[in-house]
């Protein structure tokens, strides 16, 4: 197996950023806010983003509407969080990913990134509208962090010692134009066919292997 270091230990409310009106104490209400969580990631594939509303969130997830007022303050905050909690999800499967390679090499550190990223896509649920961002319909505010680099950044911090290079600017910059390349390229083949398109998945993997192994190296 491979030492992978693991994303920082998160409570229950990290990773849900600003959008956390208030972080659980006690491990009832981290519960409640998880049941909360799980309803909207729900009805957002039942109904999509417009649609959504808190009180429908509330009924859903079998708590009173004061609860969910207690963590967010409206429907994005509410969204924003579970794109949140679905980084930490991501970071999570790819850390579990590398720790059980028997041996690290860049073609299947890029496939074990890919790889948990596709299986989310598929069995995630409300991950096909919200991945790692408010969809656009939801009007990001100025001050939101682009996504893609939020991805980039801790797929890099998780890369850098199987890798055996540090977490610097350089890898950064490749992987940033990984995650905007297959961001791109998955979204196609997931509209073409909702289990993603074979074709296109392949597709995706072969450019990110041309474009990623030979930099993955010491330095490169």
């Amino acid at each position: 197996m491979v030492p992978v270091p693991q994303s920082t230990p998160r409570s229950p409310a990290a990773g849900q950023g600003p959008a956390l009106r208030r972080a659980p104490v006690q491990q009832r209400s981290a519960e409640r806010l998880a049941r909360i969580l799980d309803a909207c990631a729900e009805l957002l594939d039942e109904t999509g983003y417009e649609q959504l509303s808190t009180r429908a969130v509330a009924a859903h997830a079998g708590v009173p509407i004061g609860s969910v007022y207690r963590f967010f303050g409206n429907k994005r905050a509410m969204v924003a969080a579970l794109a949140h909690r679905n980084l930490d999800s991501y970071a999570g499967r790819i850390g579990a990913g590398l720790a059980a390679l028997p041996s690290v090499d860049a073609l299947s550190v890029i496939d074990t990134v890919l790889d948990a990223y596709i299986a989310m896509k598929r069995t995630v649920p409300g991950f096909a509208l919200v991945d790692f961002g408010v969809p656009a319909a939801g009007h990001a505010d100025a001050g939101d962090e682009d996504p893609n680099h939020l991805v980039a950044d801790r797929i890099c911090g998780l890369l850098a010692t199987p890798l055996g290079r540090p977490a610097d600017a350089t890898l950064l910059r490749k992987v940033l134009v990984g995650v905007e390349a297959t961001d791109a390229l998955l979204r196609l083949a997931f509209r073409v066919d909702p289990a993603g398109d074979p074709a296109l998945i392949a597709e995706t993997r072969a450019l990110l292997h041309a474009y990623l192994a030979p930099s993955l190296g010491q330095g490169g």
